[in-house]
């Protein structure tokens, strides 16, 4: 009885391998924005203690509040109002989705172009990752962009008393502009996806 052939893998030559381990170039980018990541979750805990030390009646962490939110009033403020509130936990979800922004681009931009991290039995593997590659990515990246511009309009509206009217007009404007690059980016994807399965029967 033979034995089934076994596939030798053919190695690189110099070149070819050289440039392809370049990928690694990008390892302390991915560094990188796992420090930003780490700067993030600092500045939520900031904000998070301010607003519960506001709450007990600090008009230090108060004023510290008012002043990160950019939140004016005609009358002097001396206690947390639902305006102020909002306008703080707004804050905290806005900094929680770009720290999801950040793990989707960390994780799924590291196995998509730099190396397999092999997590296929890792009980914590996302669920996105496993049929993760830059198309996928690019739509997931443009629909997390739209949600963290959703929160930032919504922030300045809730506060728009306090913006100019350009201001305003423009942040709607980039916002629309968010929404229509990602349809088209997504509409572009299924249209290469269709060809794809096309290309195949």
């Amino acid at each position: 009885m033979t034995s089934p052939p076994t596939h030798r893998k053919n190695p690189l030559r110099p070149l070819p391998n050289f440039i392809f381990a370049s990928r690694w170039l990008q390892l302390p980018l991915y560094l990188g924005l796992i420090a930003a990541q780490v700067v993030y979750v600092f500045h939520f805990w900031v904000e998070l203690v301010h607003l519960l030390k506001a709450v007990l009646g600090s008009q230090t962490d108060l004023q510290a509040l008012v002043t990160s939110i950019g939140y004016k009033s005609d009358v002097a403020i001396t206690s947390l109002n639902e305006a102020i509130i909002m306008l703080v936990v707004l804050g905290l979800i806005d900094v929680v989705m770009i720290s999801n922004l950040l793990i989707m681009v960390i994780v799924g931009g590291y196995e998509t172009f730099v190396s397999r991290m092999h997590l296929e039995n890792h009980p914590d593997q996302p669920e996105w990752l496993s049929h993760v590659n830059a198309s996928v990515l690019k739509v997931k990246l443009a629909t997390a962009i739209i949600g963290i511009s959703s929160i930032h309009l919504l922030k300045t509206f809730i506060n728009a008393a306090n913006y100019d009217e350009k201001v305003l007009i423009w942040q709607t404007v980039i916002h629309i502009t968010f929404l229509f690059s990602a349809l088209a980016i997504a509409l572009a994807d299924r249209l290469m996806s269709h060809t794809q399965a096309s290309a195949h029967h």
